[in-house]
């Protein structure tokens, strides 16, 4: 089982990589999800979970792209569903057909492409298919989140009653509108809606000549509001048709609700399924973004990440437009540890954190910012003590604190550990400080515990020199001008710099001198021996790049030799048998010529043909030894013959199988002709139907009809014709 701690996750900041997945989800649901990715125990499981994400990963510069699986929160409606007797209104039945065919779709999709998705595929076979669901939901309820008028007949009679009802009201409405405008009782406005019903704008001092029901007045009280008398009982029978549509509405309901309470269990597997793969649609994203890809998971005990970024610093320089430059890293059994030195802002850090933090993604199932050719292994555990972790609630000493940490380290760090330790030793007196963080560097050693550090002390450049498999390393500075060039190089311990450093930001060199005096002569000889071999190693290089440059342009120019050298070949190889089809050509021509010749001085047909076959026949010679015929064995032929065979059985039962389906189609369209016919004659034309002349193309409309004979009206002419010889386009609105 892995344990890394909450606080190696707080070091490597791993939560500020999971607030910039989450902007990428669909979902407050997969947000959540995303804030509680942790490291996942055992490989299996990681490997499953990481397959997830590459294959969701790869779909984006795929044709088979997954589907759209945006869903709402179902929680709601599943808590109603377990309680008895409850009932779910129109929308959140519309919200439960919604997020079922999203998950049908995708559980199709996967199906269909489960080559392309094995592992999306296998995640997506755990969930039930049924479309029982949405077809009883659909039934009811419409695409608008509405009881549709086929519910019931009841309904249907109801709202049809409902409809009457407000034409009338709407008339008897205009009719008293338009009779109290002319009298000059009503206001400008002349009408307004209180309590969803319409009613007459009436200047106050006429309040009293319109019959009604005063309903409230303007803010000034220079208009009142009347629903006139004539609607009043109009609207209380509207009042009660829309009680009663209620009551139906909501009896329909209960019974859906009934109908579909049981699915409750499948309803919150299709929520968890949803918000499960919106949360691996959110990784997938991220790491689109990061350009970042799966590594291997070698056999061997090893880390090799090649060209890794940071993901936090990448995101960051990439938006203030700054370069970032990427490190290249191996832990393996002969580079057990790795012991980092050299001034301060140089890089030494962001180092450690990137090897960190890239391992805890990749263990978290997150894809990560390196090169493809990289590989990784799974740690048990990963142990970090980064940065001032000065403890105020337990009143301890940032030292104290450390030692405590280290206590922690020495009980977990096993052979299959990966510690992080930034400024090893520091918080005490450096000698003491120094010998214990020795010590700890050779248990870690002996437990064969992967680890990178970052220290300035020199008993731990110097020890990491005489272990074995402990390599030293520096962050590369220009020895000029001081800067980093945040290049990580393995092999040799780094140079504090801290003389130049102060002389570079201005120290007087009088001071610098009189320090130089108190620090041990053999000290600043270490160091200036360092910091020289450092310079002597920055120009070999430089040297050895100019080389590697010069060796590349090399083989680039002679590969552009070859490649001309092909092309005029393979131009040369063209040109020869062009030339000799040429030759072939004139050839062929002389001697056609020639017989043509010797037949108009002869005029003798039979010579000129006798030596036209002669010829032919010498030449037909020539072709064959040139190119002689391959002869076929019986095998061969019989298996030919049988190939042959196959092929036209096969396409004799396609055409058997065409044919039969043809003549079913034909029927088909019989009995559809014939329904068509039946309806057609069986239909009674009306003034306003919009017909044509059969075998026509022009369109008119029914002006009159008398006995056999119709009048229609086509815009700029009427014709008259008999009632058999016109067919319906489409009938008048009743």
């Amino acid at each position: 089982m892995g344990f890394i701690s909450k606080k190696t996750q707080d070091d490597l900041e791993f939560n500020t990589v999971l607030e910039k997945i989450s902007t990428y989800c669909i979902s407050d649901l997969g947000k959540a999800l995303v804030f509680k990715i942790k490291p996942i125990a055992n490989k299996p499981d990681l490997l499953v979970a990481l397959d997830q994400v590459n294959e969701y990963n790869n779909s984006f510069i795929s044709e088979n792209r997954i589907p759209n699986h945006y869903f709402e929160d179902l929680e709601e409606e599943i808590k109603l569903l377990k309680i008895e007797n409850s009932r779910l209104d129109a929308a959140s039945f519309l919200k439960i057909a919604t997020n079922s065919e999203t998950v049908n779709s995708q559980l199709l999709f996967f199906k269909k492409f489960q080559e392309y998705y094995p592992a999306l595929h296998a995640k997506s076979e755990e969930i039930e298919y049924t479309k029982s669901v949405v077809e009883e939901i659909q039934k009811i309820i419409t695409s608008y989140g509405e009881v549709t008028d086929k519910a019931s007949s009841f309904l249907k009679d109801i709202r049809k009653e409902i409809h009457t009802i407000r034409a009338k009201i709407s008339g008897s409405f205009t009719r008293e509108m338009s009779r109290y405008d002319k009298a000059g009782f009503l206001d400008t406005i002349r009408e307004s809606v209180i309590d969803n019903q319409r009613v007459l704008a009436v200047q106050s001092m006429y309040r009293k000549k319109i019959k009604g029901n005063l309903l409230g007045s303007s803010k000034t009280g220079s208009i009142v509001f009347i629903a006139p008398q004539a609607t009043l009982e109009l609207h209380r029978e509207l009042q009660n048709l829309l009680h009663e549509e209620k009551q139906e509405i909501n009896r329909i309901l209960n019974i859906l609700t009934e109908t579909i309470r049981p699915y409750f269990p499948l309803f919150t597997s299709y929520q968890e399924y949803l918000s499960s793969l919106d949360c691996i649609g959110a990784k997938a994203k991220y790491a689109f973004e990061l350009s970042a890809v799966l590594p291997s998971f070698s056999k061997a005990k090893r880390i090799y990440f090649k060209k890794a970024y940071h993901p936090i610093l990448l995101e960051k320089n990439k938006a203030a437009n700054l370069p970032v430059i990427p490190q290249t890293l191996e832990l393996s059994e002969k580079q057990q540890i790795i012991v980092i030195s050299g001034p301060n802002a140089g890089g030494k850090s962001i180092t450690l954190k990137t090897i960190g933090l890239l391992q805890l993604m990749l263990q978290s199932g997150l894809l990560i910012p390196v090169d493809e050719k990289s590989e990784t292994h799974f740690f048990d555990t990963i142990l970090s003590d980064i940065g001032d972790n000065q403890s105020i609630e337990n009143q301890l000493s940032t030292y104290s604190y450390r030692l405590k940490n280290m206590r922690g380290f020495l009980k977990r760090c096993n052979d299959n550990s990966l510690f992080l330790i930034d400024e090893f030793g520091t918080g005490s007196d450096p000698e003491l400080g120094g010998a214990l963080a020795e010590i700890f560097l050779e248990e870690f050693y002996d437990k064969k515990a992967f680890g990178v550090i970052t220290t300035h002390y020199s008993n731990l450049k110097v020890l990491a020199n005489e272990l074995e498999n402990v390599s030293n390393a520096n962050m590369q500075f220009n020895e000029k001008t001081l800067e980093p060039l945040f290049k990580l190089h393995i092999g040799q311990a780094g140079s504090s710099f801290t003389f130049e450093v102060a002389q570079k930001n201005g120290i007087p060199f009088s001071l610098i001198n009189r320090a130089k005096k108190k620090v041990e002569g053999e000290k600043i000889r270490l160091d200036k021996t360092i910091s020289k071999l450092q310079k002597e190693r920055n120009v070999l290089q430089r040297n050895s790049k100019a080389l590697e440059d010069e060796q590349d342009k090399a083989k680039r120019q002679t590969q552009n030799l070859s490649d001309k050298e092909l092309k005029i070949q393979e131009k040369l190889s063209s040109f020869q048998e062009l030339y000799d089809k040429n030759q072939k050509m004139l050839s062929f021509g002389r001697k056609s010529n020639e017989l043509l010749s010797k037949y108009f001085q002869t005029n003798n047909k039979k010579e000129l043909f006798a030596e036209f076959n002669k010829w032919v026949l010498i030449e037909k010679t020539k072709h064959l030894k040139l190119h002689p015929p391959v002869k076929k064995n019986k095998t061969e032929k019989k298996k030919e013959k049988e190939v042959k065979k196959n092929k036209e059985v096969a396409l004799q039962k396609v055409e058997t199988e065409i044919l039969e389906k043809v003549k079913e189609v034909r029927k088909e369209k019989a009995i559809v002709a014939k329904k068509i016919a039946k309806e057609k004659a069986a239909y009674k034309f009306k003034v306003n139907d919009k017909v044509r002349l059969i075998d026509g193309k022009a369109c008119g409309i029914i002006d009159k009809i008398e006995k056999n004979k119709v009048t229609i009206d086509y815009g700029m002419f009427t014709t008259q014709t008999a009632l058999d010889k016109i067919e319906l386009v489409v009938a008048a609105k009743r």
